[in-house]
């Protein structure tokens, strides 16, 4: 993961661009690799950590309705927590990341496991669903970073410059 946190930086770097995350099951861990890297400060102001369903809407924007129509693990509610983040950091790059880490917490539609993201770079989201599985609440928060760091490469490479 280092390597991929490395690589991120990097390139945000180069593009001119900072970076912000907003996270709830991941619990900051993908911020802490972020800053894990030298040079992070070039790139990084700030975070949140949002857990409750009233820090999200407060801080990052996230309308009461996406939360009531989609719930709090879903993909709408992951792109707007990056979108929000972004925003209220004034960063071209943002990170949502919603799920369930377990032990507990899983239902049959959205099981332990589950993680939900959204990714914002200059203007553009996507979201995606990842089902880590029941590997332990620690090894799903992992598992999270890893795939943030993974397609945050990817999109920094495919993604035009401001």
């Amino acid at each position: 993961m280092a390597e991929k946190a490395r690589e991120v930086v990097d390139r945000l770097i180069k593009r001119k661009e900072h970076i912000s995350f907003a996270e709830s099951c991941t619990g900051g861990l993908a911020a802490a690799a972020l800053v894990d890297i030298p040079d992070a400060s070039r790139v990084f102001d700030a975070s949140f950590v949002t857990y409750a369903n009233e820090a999200k809407m407060k801080y990052l924007g996230v309308a009461e309705k996406t939360i009531e129509t989609f719930g709090v693990v879903s993909e709408e509610v992951a792109g707007e927590m990056a979108r929000g983040c972004a925003k209220a950091n004034e960063a071209e790059v943002g990170v949502g990341i919603s799920g369930v880490a377990g032990p507990g917490g899983g239902t049959e539609k959205k099981p332990v496991g589950m993680v939900c993201f959204g990714f914002f770079v200059n203007g553009r989201t996507e979201t995606f669903t990842r089902y880590f599985g029941e590997i332990g609440r620690n090894e799903v928060r992992r598992c999270s970073v890893e795939f943030v760091y993974e397609h945050l490469c990817e999109m920094l490479e495919e993604a035009p410059l401001c």
